[in-house]
């Protein structure tokens, strides 16, 4: 059973930096396209970053230069460094990918909360 797992959330102050990980685990032939999501209290959930198997990256232009997705291959980890934070990006984070074991589906993490104190 393939399972994702998001950590580093946390409270932060307004400008300070976040660095959230995303494990997947269980028996994984290969990980497409990785991503991040978020949902802000009383909104709707939105795409902020992607990451294909290859390495090209994609963001929403909300947080383009100032967030960074990555991943590691070997871990099937992946990645989200998010720099110069603002209350705007107060939201659960998820993360999802496309994974094959061997068949291709969706998966999604549990979510983690980032808090932006102004």
């Amino acid at each position: 059973q393939v399972q994702l797992v998001e950590s580093g959330g946390g409270l932060v102050q307004a400008g300070g930096s976040l660095r959230l990980s995303c494990a997947a685990s269980g028996i994984i032939f290969s990980i497409m396209t990785m991503r991040w999501f978020r949902q802000a209290p009383g909104k709707q959930r939105e795409w902020v970053a992607s990451i294909t198997g290859g390495g090209n990256t994609d963001y929403a232009a909300s947080v383009k230069g100032r967030f960074t997705i990555s991943r590691d291959n070997a871990q099937n980890t992946g990645y989200l460094q998010m720099d110069s934070l603002n209350s705007e990006d107060t939201a659960i984070y998820y993360c999802s990918a496309t994974i094959g074991t061997p068949s291709y589906r969706n998966y999604w993490g549990q979510g983690t909360q980032v808090t932006v104190s102004s």
